[in-house]
């Protein structure tokens, strides 16, 4: 859904340009997600993004590149080309684009044969290149790799380089380049995101739609993988003061969605139910067929799961269903991909693992129609050993799709029976 009020004001700010180098982006071989993360930090700081660049680590063609992003843009931000081979040309660009000459640094050079050393590595002399600054660059610490960044800043325009790992990239973003920004921005633009489920876009336009008139602060209504979100914004001059304008907007929409409102910013699906499971003093443990462990993983992403997550059961075979505790007379009389199977792979999970919740998937993610169900069919079980939930999905746009949906359908079956339980005091 397009974004309404400050969210959509263009061109009032400092113009930003981001340019990504590497061949590997070129050839399809990685993803460009940097640029992605960029965009969407630059907006609170009131930069806005005009021009997204990608090229190899071809000479003439970055120099063409930066020469044009020079000549119209305030801030540029570069990714990629600081690592130490030949091809690793990011810092000769722009230090030819500008006339300076780089020159190894002593203290970064001390820090880098530093890192080397510390991890048992003598460093190859061909690293020494990552030393080197221009005189108007100065270098920005990286502690995930080996190459630092450059802030450089001449003529009133600035040229922020990172590394193209996103994991260096972003950890340097957040610790070196966003509090600068931060420090020199006008106004702070600041959001909140409730994220929902159980409810379509057009539902939640309609029940925020007494919000949705106001500009500042604005409400942009968003369908993404994981539901419905409600991104409430807001520009003031200082962080606080946004946040200030944020609360009494965020109350209402709170009273409005009520409980099917699972998380909040960067908050994940898991780390919801995990936070919930650990309040409630729950474990829980799976047995899953299709997702083939998916579940598991996802649960698993989130530090701490081992406070409540018992184990997965990946039963792909009805032998395997059977040998870990599925009645043999379920599946043949029910047949594998059926709500009995589900409910008694639930059963099987929670006492195998001894734990408090179990559940269970069965279905068919892809290929071609099993015992009369069509492809993306799922049938989901949960169960405390007293009472069962379930949830039937068909969704199919591929087989990774059909998994991705089952493991947001089947949190989404815990999230509910948690908060039903939250509700009545256990």
């Amino acid at each position: 859904m397009t974004p309404r009020g400050i969210e959509a004001d263009e061109g009032a700010g400092m113009r930003a340009e981001v340019l990504s180098i590497g061949t590997e982006i070129m050839f399809g071989e990685i993803t460009d997600t940097n640029a992605s993360f960029i965009a969407g930090q630059l907006p609170q700081y009131g930069i806005d993004l005009l021009y997204v660049s990608q090229t190899g680590d071809n000479p003439e063609r970055m120099k063409e590149l930066f020469t044009r992003a020079w000549g119209r843009s305030d801030y540029i931000f570069v990714t990629g080309g600081l690592g130490p081979t030949e091809d690793d040309i990011t810092r000769e660009i722009i230090g030819e684009m500008l006339g300076e000459t780089l020159s190894v640094d002593p203290e970064q050079e001390r820090l880098l044969r530093a890192r080397m050393e510390g991890s048992g590595r003598r460093m190859p002399e061909r690293n020494i290149k990552q030393a080197m600054l221009i005189p108007s660059a100065r270098a920005l610490p990286n502690p995930r790799g080996t190459a630092p960044g450059w802030w450089v800043e001449r003529d009133r325009k600035v040229i922020v380089v990172m590394p193209g790992p996103p994991a260096e990239m972003t950890r340097m973003w957040e610790h070196e380049v966003a509090p600068e920004l931060e420090r020199r921005a006008d106004s702070i633009l600041v959001s909140r995101t409730l994220k929902t489920t159980g409810l379509g876009e057009s539902a939640v336009d309609e029940m925020l739609s007494p919000l949705l008139k106001g500009t500042n602060p604005s409400i942009g209504i968003y369908h993404r993988a994981d539901g419905v979100h409600a991104r409430i914004a807001a520009k003031a001059k200082t962080r606080a003061e946004a946040q200030r304008l944020i609360e009494p907007v965020e109350a209402q929409a709170r009273a409005i969605l009520g409980h099917s409102i699972w998380g909040v910013d960067d908050e994940s699906l898991p780390a919801a139910i995990g936070h919930m499971l650990r309040a409630q003093g729950l474990t829980i443990a799976l047995m899953e067929s299709a997702t083939g462990g998916a579940i598991a993983s996802a649960i698993t992403d989130i530090d701490g799961s081992s406070d409540y997550f018992k184990g997965s059961l990946v039963t792909y075979a009805t032998e395997a269903k059977i040998a870990n505790g599925v009645p043999a007379e379920i599946p043949e009389k029910y047949g594998v991909i059926s709500r009995e199977t589900a409910e008694a792979m639930a059963a099987a999970a929670r006492i195998r693992l001894n734990a408090s919740l179990g559940l269970g998937i069965t279905g068919i993610a892809g290929g071609s129609e099993v015992e009369g169900q069509p492809p993306g069919t799922m049938h989901i079980a949960l169960t405390d050993g007293e009472h069962v939930e379930y949830s039937l999905t068909r969704y199919y746009q591929g087989r990774e799709a059909a998994k991705r949906r089952a493991v947001l359908n089947a949190l989404t079956l815990v999230r509910t029976y948690l908060m039903a339980r939250a509700a009545e005091g256990g």
